[in-house]
């Protein structure tokens, strides 16, 4: 859901893309995707160090040192790290986009994103499902049938008041064509017109998109520092 919200509107010379992820229009022509089917598990992983590292690379460094940090393993994540904020870092893999992404099995992507706490006990909960089901060797077809039946039964739980992450770290790949794209926070809402808050408006810094599957509008606001204070170069895309 992340980057197919990112690649929805395009600001100047660069396209919103994100892993946490929604359909890219600058993209919507091209008709065969790169990545057709999942690629071997293990090149989803990563060395487990790295990526605490690479997870904590997520939000400024007096968030991300006490927040819980979570990796992936070879069938679901695992608590690496245990934190004392509230806050859970980790690294996205490319099946959290959506259904029809053209990078949705693309084994290279790694979107680093810390969760504060009402995100990591709410918006948490969907990303690790998706996780387990891909990994149990469910399609992309049964993996939304599967999401949407367990919303149906309330096996994940409501979006909770305040839900946000950050997504902040200049050493992300979060697609072949953007790379680590710009650093950004992000909102999470219920389904909600994203007028309300002015998003996607002339001279609005606000971006938004909805997400149907989850029952979310994310809203994005890109930000003028990446993670470990240095400035963004808005012209690098």
């Amino acid at each position: 859901m992340l980057r197919k919200f990112l690649r929805t509107i395009a600001i100047r010379s660069f396209a919103l893309v994100a892993v946490f992820g929604a359909a890219r229009l600058a993209q919507a022509q091209v008709a065969k995707t790169p990545y057709p089917s999942m690629a071997a598990p293990e090149q989803y992983l990563m060395e487990r160090n790295a990526e605490i590292a690479l997870a904590r690379s997520a939000a400024p460094e007096p968030i991300s040192r006490d927040a819980d940090v979570m990796v992936l393993g070879r069938h679901d994540y695992e608590i690496a790290a245990k934190g004392k904020n509230g806050f859970t870092c980790m690294v996205l893999r490319s099946w959290t986009a959506g259904i029809d992404d053209p990078d949705f099995w693309n084994a290279k992507l790694r979107a680093p994103i810390c969760f504060n706490a009402p995100a990591t006990q709410s918006y948490l909960p969907i990303t690790v499902k998706k996780t387990q089901l891909i990994l149990a060797g469910r399609s992309k077809a049964q993996m939304v049938a599967d999401i949407k039946t367990a919303f149906a039964k309330k096996e994940l739980p409501a979006l909770k008041s305040g839900a946000m992450c950050y997504m902040m770290s200049k050493q992300g790949y979060l697609s072949d064509r953007d790379g680590h794209w710009h650093p950004h926070v992000m909102f999470f809402a219920p389904l909600t017109d994203p007028a309300a808050w002015g998003a996607g408006l002339p001279g609005s810094p606000i971006l938004a998109s909805t997400d149907t599957l989850d029952g979310l509008t994310v809203f994005l606001i890109p930000v003028g520092h990446w993670s470990d204070g240095t400035a963004d170069s808005k012209d690098e895309h």
